[in-house]
């Protein structure tokens, strides 16, 4: 791959991870404190609600798009191990790919399966809402803390 191609790649993961970062954060700080506040049952209709309409085109560009450039600029840095900032794109890569992406899939995504198939008004979905509220927000913190550390990362790496 070429220099040209591998700071492109660069760029595209760099800034895909601060915009996940972004977004993940803003569910840590506000989202999930403001649906912790409603009743269980409005809680859980809405975090279904949000489930369903956080699966469209623009998201899923971001959150797969960055994955995929992550891939590619660990195996660069791997391919030219020696090269300049080949530490920082591996480090960068590899905290998104593992601690926001695959966290997301094992962590995050078969909380969010579990609670759309609960009914929000009975008492098992108030079971599994005070379960979700706390464990799926802990995830999400991981996954936040990651994208941005990849972020600073991969930004270091376009220094070098």
């Amino acid at each position: 791959m070429s220099d040209g191609w591998l700071r492109i790649l660069t760029l595209i993961s760099a800034l895909g991870s601060g915009l996940m970062a972004g977004f993940f954060f803003a569910f840590s700080v506000s989202v999930m404190k403001a649906l912790g506040r409603l009743p269980p049952a409005q809680g859980i209709a809405a975090m279904q609600s949000i489930n369903v309409v956080v699966i469209n085109p623009v998201f899923l560009i971001a959150f797969f798009g960055t994955a995929v450039a992550s891939v590619g600029v660990a195996i660069s840095a791997l391919r030219d191990w020696h090269g300049p900032g080949a530490a920082y794109l591996l480090a960068g890569s590899l905290l998104y790919v593992v601690g926001s992406f695959l966290v997301t899939i094992v962590f995050n995504v078969p909380r969010n399966d579990a609670l759309a198939a609960v009914d929000p008004a009975n008492a098992a979905g108030a079971a599994l809402w005070a379960n979700y509220l706390t464990v799926w927000t802990a995830w999400n913190h991981v996954r936040t803390a990651a994208a941005l550390a990849a972020a600073a990362a991969l930004s270091i790496a376009l220094r070098h």
